[in-house]
């Protein structure tokens, strides 16, 4: 039998290949064992957002941010999130989250220059 981190690589395997039905039904089987495992939340909730299922994908990002609310990458795909949906608040705060967390944080640090412009702008 596979680990839950060999399933999980064939998850991410699988989404990279562009076979999202196939990973999500390894990562809903591997939340069905452990519902509190943030990196499969963070899967999840990226493919749903490559499905365009919006309401889903901020669900699994938000819920996967709760249960590591330290983890950096997941911060950034959920504001990345926010903003694609034109939640730009709740985006803003993420990458402001993300620079207390890691003030060199190139992805954060473009978005707030973003952010500055539309705020100059507005």
């Amino acid at each position: 039998m596979t680990t839950t981190a060999e399933r999980l690589e064939q998850a991410i395997s699988l989404k990279v290949e562009g076979s999202y039905d196939e990973a999500v039904e390894i990562l809903t089987a591997l939340l069905q064992e452990d519902s509190g495992n943030a990196e499969v939340h963070h899967q999840l909730g990226l493919i749903y957002g490559f499905q365009g299922l919006f309401d889903e994908s901020l669900q699994e990002l938000e819920t996967a941010s709760g249960l590591q609310p330290e983890r950096v990458e997941i911060l950034i795909d959920l504001a990345m999130t926010y903003a694609m949906l034109g939640m730009y608040d709740e985006a803003k705060q993420g990458f402001e989250r993300v620079l207390e967390l890691d003030p060199e944080n190139r992805k954060a640090r473009e978005q707030m220059v973003y952010f500055e412009d539309m705020a100059a702008a507005g």
